[in-house]
């Protein structure tokens, strides 16, 4: 799995790349050994189910569940994190809501969709 950024990538985006694989990469940390080895086996490494079994001489139902629930723990705890912090990134107030507000308003009247006010 390559984590490198295109060449004409945005400092702004290099960044948002960066953080999230800092989150991604946190929440596997914080996953408990057993599901943990199993996901990074899976996911990271992409060896089968049945690779992953031999390898941690489990059976392939095991490896499946604790992949399903890896998966479940993850998502639990990152729908968490970025929910925490979802006002701060998408603050809505002030110019930028006025400037949004204005865009969509000529884009309707453009359109003709609504009529300007006289």
């Amino acid at each position: 799995m390559s984590f490198c950024a295109p060449r004409s990538e945005s400092p702004e985006v290099a960044a948002e790349r960066g953080r999230m694989r800092d989150l991604l990469q946190s929440a596997i940390e914080r996953l408990p050994a057993i599901y943990r080895s199993v996901f990074i086996l899976r996911a990271v490494e992409e060896m089968s189910v049945d690779e992953t079994a031999r390898c941690l001489h489990v059976s392939d139902a095991v490896v499946k569940t604790r992949y399903l629930r890896a998966r479940s723990m993850l998502r639990d705890t990152l729908g968490a994190q970025i929910e925490a912090n979802a006002q701060d990134v998408f603050a809505f107030d002030g110019v930028r809501c006025d400037a949004v507000v204005s865009h969509v308003i000529a884009v309707l009247r453009r359109k003709r969709l609504i009529r300007s006010r006289q």
